[in-house]
């Protein structure tokens, strides 16, 4: 294989010692919008230039008669060899017209028909390639179209203007190519991203319990299946259903992750045993220990509900306080004088464990800041936690329970918001009936 030699920036035609220089031929512009690496452009998209390779370059007619419809001739550069354009092909050329003719690079690829234009779309991936054969030999043409080369040619059959219109369609098939290859593996990335993401989402441990759960989540971050908010619910061997939602500053992956991070910490302390101070003590630590900024904080509620369903124990770390609805009696949200600091704040903050009593029949929601901070109308009025009280009193009185009443109401909160949410939502819904 010949040895590289040094890429040059760029190389007047006549330099090349075989290379022919015309007049420029006006074509359409050759920018690619977003991707200005995809395909070799030239510096104006007015003129295309060509690197021809073959033995005898200057015994080709090409070299003297490739014009346009017009009568406009076309840059040309030509190569006896693979080495000498390896020193041409520098980034103002649009496309290459390689024969197919042309020796093999190495001793090793002798049996190889192709081996010559492999070696030229190994050492110029970005360039549009037309092969040029015999017209005999139509069948190896189309196995070059199919190894990678843009279309192929015959050598007897070729002039100006076929030449010129092949160019001009090789170059174009080349950035669509380009731009379809990097589509699909946009999407494949996203793909993978949202399964990874869809994976960390919670799946809550409650069999054996009576109670019913329901979830709604929505980031902030746009085409994202995760933000900073999380949530969870586990039952432990002894009965009780231990549930929790809690908020991450910020609504970038960092966030994400932290919080994906906090919600499995949890549960895996949950499981162990711990609960109120001490669990929310230890979730702190772990905040302390994985956030990137110590400027980072989060905001936390827990709820862990006797085995008998009628009484609960409440934990509130800079949290609002969760929305209990009863039959016979206007939805209210749960005291939070007792309300503790958001976790990662204070350090050797203390987090008041409240018993609350349920009673026989209700509906506990827990959620987010960013169904409250949702504004109302065009002004700067923000919907608050009065504001969500009225309306989740509205629409259990028109019946609403479980996952639609989540729905209706982040829809409803989209709705006067005039639009999607900046911040991250969840809300979290449990339910017992008799």
């Amino acid at each position: 294989m010949p040895v590289p030699v040094p890429r040059q920036r760029a190389i007047p035609a006549v330099e090349s010692g075989q290379a022919q220089e015309a007049a420029t031929a006006v074509v359409g512009p050759l920018k690619e919008e977003g991707h200005r690496d995809a395909t070799p452009t030239s510096g104006t998209g007015t003129t295309l230039t060509l690197l021809l390779i073959e033995d005898d370059p200057a015994g080709s007619p090409l070299a003297h008669a490739l014009q346009d419809s017009a009568g406009k001739p076309i840059r040309v550069r030509t190569a006896r060899n693979l080495t000498e354009a390896e020193r041409l092909l520098t980034d103002d050329v649009h496309c290459i017209l390689l024969d197919l003719a042309l020796s093999s690079p190495g001793r090793d690829d002798a049996d190889d028909e192709l081996a010559v234009l492999k070696h030229v779309l190994r050492l110029a991936p970005r360039h549009a390639v037309l092969a040029l054969t015999a017209s005999a030999d139509a069948e190896r043409g189309a196995e070059a179209v199919r190894v990678g080369a843009q279309d192929y040619l015959f050598r007897d059959e070729l002039d100006g203007r076929l030449l010129s219109r092949a160019i001009r369609y090789a170059v174009e098939r080349k950035r669509s190519d380009t731009a379809e290859r990097r589509l699909a593996e946009g999407r494949l990335r996203a793909q993978e991203n949202r399964r990874l993401e869809r994976g960390l989402l919670p799946t809550p441990l409650l069999d054996g319990s009576e109670l019913r759960f329901a979830s709604r989540y929505r980031p902030g971050r746009s085409r994202a299946l995760l933000g900073g908010d999380f949530y969870d619910a586990v039952r432990t061997p002894d009965g009780t259903v231990h549930a929790m939602i809690g908020d991450v500053c910020g609504h970038g992956p960092d966030e994400a992750a932290l919080g994906v991070e906090l919600r499995i910490a949890w549960r895996a302390l949950t499981l162990a045993g711990l609960c109120g101070d001490e669990l929310l003590s230890t979730l702190q630590q772990v905040l302390e220990h994985e956030r990137a900024d110590e400027e980072i904080f989060a905001t936390l509620c827990t709820v862990d509900i006797a085995p008998d369903g009628r009484s609960a124990g409440l934990g509130l770390a800079g949290h609002p306080a969760p929305l209990l609805a009863r039959p016979g009696r206007d939805a209210e949200l749960l005291p939070y004088d007792n309300n503790g600091p958001a976790l990662g704040l204070l350090p050797g903050g203390r987090w008041p464990r409240m018993h609350v009593e349920l009673g026989a029949e209700w509906s506990l929601m827990l959620y987010t800041d960013g169904l409250i901070e949702g504004r109302v109308g065009d002004g700067k009025e923000r919907l608050g936690q009065d504001g969500m009280v009225s309306m989740i009193r509205r629409q259990l009185s028109e019946g609403l329970r479980g996952g639609a009443l989540l729905r209706a109401a982040v829809a409803e909160v989209r709705q006067l918001n005039g639009g999607e949410l900046t911040d991250d939502v969840a809300v979290v819904l449990l339910d017992r009936t008799t």
